[in-house]
């Protein structure tokens, strides 16, 4: 079965609507030429190791707290603030709390 993604117009839920805030799956929300946007759900404890986009992106953090990594150090996320990052940077997260996070990466052309 292919994953919905939004269609031109199309809302998206991205906050915890009831039950447990982790039940829901990771998903990617929408890709184009430009641009994909990606919700993650971390437990706590899980997350993503060292890696690197060519893309610019932003981390919106929805629900929780996470730690962010780059070669200049960690940075702490919480709910309600943003990270932008250059492409080609590297970098991992960890769930400091369960954690929900907007990930917006620019595809370059």
């Amino acid at each position: 079965m292919a994953l919905h993604h939004l269609d031109s117009g199309e809302i998206a839920n991205l906050l915890n609507q009831g039950g447990d805030a982790l039940s829901t799956q990771s998903v990617a929300l929408f890709k184009s030429e430009q641009l994909e946007v990606i919700r993650l759900r971390l437990p706590l404890g899980k997350g993503m190791p060292m890696h690197q986009v060519p893309g610019e992106i932003t981390v919106q953090c929805l629900e929780g707290v996470i730690d962010f990594e780059t070669p200049e150090g960690v940075q702490q996320l919480q709910a309600g603030q943003m990270l932008f990052l250059r492409g080609g940077v590297l970098h991992g997260l960890l769930a400091v709390e369960d954690a929900s996070v907007l990930v917006t990466i620019v595809l370059p052309h």
